[in-house]
């Protein structure tokens, strides 16, 4: 009797439908923006004859979008990492300031949750911790959709806040900060080793939205890496296991993200100049008195409408970094 391994089977069919949608991720628009040229090609000398302004101007559009459409293909190409298409984890956490400091970490969240939406990402909140009086002092995001990872690891680094504070009764200038870390989600292809001795599991009773089940049960988990000392927690789910099992895939990623630039730090070093940008270091400028700006200090790329900035549109920042570092 012949044996079959199905297993073998439909891992085969998975990575053959997944390698024919990324291979479709670069023919659509490829075939997309040639199509657009040609019709442009082919109406612009009778929209030349005729003098017609408006269909001229829908031409024009029809080549910014191709342009745009090709700039973001450029920028795909550079997502060529081990990690790049994977889904991440986001985290925001306020640095000191405190209420002021708390109010620019929650800023900074609506921010990318504008920013998710525009790119079509999923957001999901993993864990919240709230502020004193207003913000939050750390949230984590889970950010799912194609080459999330790629794109969000331009955002990892500490962001600077320079505004006339609300919370100051003089209306002088204040400077906050908060850091924001970003680390690829982990799938079982991957071996990450946690054995139960190296972990301390603590659960404690979930916060803020979710009606009374938040405040009768031990839901929330908190996991502490011993030998590391790094920290996750999750109260996102009902369940306190489901909980758990997103802290460990959490844990299992900044583990795995902590070994990978070690490794590269070495190299690096050994190499010479270095083009990582470590975590703790000013990576972004936001200025809204007296004047408004938003400067990268990596790639010198500057905006000076905040308010567009502060609604989500950070894609200019994000492809000047993969441009200048990949």
């Amino acid at each position: 009797m012949q044996d079959f391994d199905f297993w073998d089977d439909n891992t085969r069919a998975q990575k053959t439908i997944e390698e024919s949608k990324a291979l479709k991720a670069w023919i659509l628009p490829y075939r997309q923006i040639h199509q657009s040229i040609e019709n442009v090609k082919a109406l612009l000398p009778e929209v030349v004859e005729t003098s017609d302004v408006e269909m001229l101007s829908a031409l024009k559009e029809e080549l910014v979008n191709c342009d745009k459409t090709l700039s973001e293909l450029e920028v795909r190409r550079m997502l060529s990492g081990e990690m790049d298409e994977k889904n991440c984890f986001l985290s925001i956490n306020a640095g000191a300031g405190g209420t002021e400091a708390c109010d620019w970490a929650l800023m900074l969240s609506r921010m990318y949750m504008r920013w998710a939406s525009k790119r079509g990402f999923r957001l999901e909140v993993i864990d919240t911790v709230d502020g004193d009086v207003v913000g939050v002092k750390s949230i984590t995001y889970k950010l799912s959709g194609p080459y999330a990872y790629g794109y969000a690891k331009a955002e990892k680094g500490v962001h600077r806040l320079v505004r006339i504070s609300p919370f100051d009764s003089n209306a002088k200038r204040h400077t906050s900060f908060a850091s924001v870390d970003v680390t690829p989600e982990i799938d079982d292809n991957i071996d990450i080793e946690i054995r139960p001795e190296q972990i301390r599991v603590d659960t404690y009773r979930a916060s803020g939205a979710g009606g009374q089940h938040v405040n009768k049960t031990d839901s929330a988990v908190r996991i502490t890496h011993l030998s590391t000392g790094i920290v996750v927690s999750c109260q996102g789910e009902r369940s306190q296991l489901n909980n758990k099992e997103t802290c460990m895939k959490l844990l299992r990623a900044k583990l795995y993200d902590r070994e990978r630039l070690e490794r590269k730090s070495k190299v690096e070093g050994m190499g010479g100049e270095k083009k990582e940008i470590a975590w703790g270091s000013q990576i972004r400028n936001y200025v809204f008195q007296p004047y408004t700006l938003v400067k990268d200090t990596r790639t010198k790329y500057e905006v000076g409408n905040i308010d567009a900035v502060m609604d989500g549109e950070i894609d200019d920042f994000i492809n000047a970094y993969l441009k200048e570092f990949g």
